[in-house]
């Protein structure tokens, strides 16, 4: 098992913090996905039509990772928070990426909810993961640039497990060593809020919706929740 925690430190800076941890089993990624691929159409038509439009860093749910990227050294208009990235991609493109059925499933979630999602293969992660601050000593690999070393800078937060470093800047991005791919069988989604008060009901919404899309190419899937109040889980 996996356990994901979130240190003191992030817990007393971040109080009203929900991460969702959306773990998958047997998942079938080299099939195809009928109701992603529908799911992601119809939204890029509702945004053609002007019937729906990502947040911008205007709405309260991005304005919120902005914030918080600015308290931990970051300046979320250079290195944007990755629904805000998704957002003003979409917004300019008029579509979304398509990677894989996977992780198309959790940008189109992400992108409706205006809320950070990300995913590890955990075939690929090592011992534990803790959402933590970085003291600068740690490596990091992005995705896509697998012959490139980073180091996170110290106070930046960071997801890391016994290797190295998952997710630079909280969820700006993910580490190339644990990306999903349509290899991957076991995974872990994540998705975050930093106000449950306010936006846990969305959240609890976009992992009904994840859940969903999940649901017909996966042996089963489990959903647990991280707050300060329960910091651990395992999966």
């Amino acid at each position: 098992m996996t356990t994901f925690r979130i240190s003191p430190a992030v817990a007393d800076a971040f109080p009203d913090t929900l991460i969702a941890v959306v773990t998958a089993t047997g998942l079938r990624g080299h099939q195809p996905w009928p109701v992603t691929t529908t799911t992601l159409e119809d939204l890029e038509q509702q945004l053609a039509a002007g019937t729906w439009a990502p947040a911008d860093e205007a709405d309260p749910r991005i304005e919120a990772w902005h914030t918080a990227y600015r308290s931990f050294g970051t300046n979320p208009r250079r290195i944007r928070p990755s629904v805000d990235a998704l957002g003003r991609r979409m917004a300019k493109k008029g579509t979304l990426p398509r990677i894989n059925p996977a992780v198309d499933s959790y940008n189109t979630v992400s992108v409706r909810h205006a809320l950070p999602a990300g995913a590890f293969d955990l075939g690929h992660v090592t011992g534990d993961v803790d959402i933590r601050h970085a003291d600068g000593t740690e490596t990091f690999t992005p995705l896509g640039e697998p012959d490139t070393v980073e180091h996170p800078k110290p106070g930046e937060i960071i997801y890391r497990d016994t290797t190295d470093v998952l997710t630079r800047h909280w969820n700006h991005r993910d580490a190339h060593r644990t990306r999903v791919t349509e290899d991957s069988t076991h995974v872990a989604f994540v998705l975050e809020t930093l106000h449950h008060t306010r936006d846990g009901h969305r959240l609890t919404t976009a992992v009904g919706e994840l859940r969903d899309l999940l649901t017909a190419h996966s042996a089963g899937s489990t959903v647990h929740y991280l707050s300060p109040e329960h910091p651990q889980v395992s999966v």
